[in-house]
């Protein structure tokens, strides 16, 4: 018996093998971190057995009641997001409790973007999630399942 016989050769699912649900997560009483974390997951596709690192083989996501997340500690008054123009001096910065008042849903999509990777797959990942403040969402039609976490 030769050693090509023995070897068992590994599962990659082509592009269009791969089979995507609708996801509804809801938000409300759950820590940021968290969510943005177990959204990461579910749109990388790591809670499937066909995971490949290279693909698209996640669901597509809705988080609701994203106004209704829990952050702790003094992350409200200390934390800081960061942007700059472009230009000499034009570094803006926003207190966390301003971005929750001004748009609810800002603070999670900076944290779950962070948390794809920064290349070309994370950016197109990046278009298969959708956060609402409420508990209304305009893709009932997709049929979207409820995931707990």
């Amino acid at each position: 018996m030769f050693l090509e016989d023995c070897l068992v050769k590994t599962y990659i699912p082509k592009q269009g093998e791969v089979t995507r649900k609708w996801l509804v997560m809801d938000a409300e009483g759950k820590s940021m971190g968290r969510i943005a974390a177990e959204v990461a997951k579910v749109l990388r596709g790591k809670h499937k057995p066909e995971f490949t690192p290279f693909l698209e083989c996640g669901d597509y996501v809705l988080v609701v009641n994203v106004d209704k997340m829990v952050v702790t500690g003094t992350k409200m008054t200390d934390k800081m997001y960061y942007r700059h123009s472009g230009y000499k001096g034009g570094l803006k910065q926003t207190r966390m409790s301003d971005m929750m008042l001004k748009d609810p849903t800002s603070t999670l999509d900076i944290a779950i973007r962070g948390m794809l990777p920064h290349n070309s797959l994370g950016r197109s990942l990046a278009t298969h999630f959708r956060l609402y403040a409420g508990t209304d969402h305009p893709h009932a039609a997709q049929n979207p399942e409820p995931y707990e976490f």
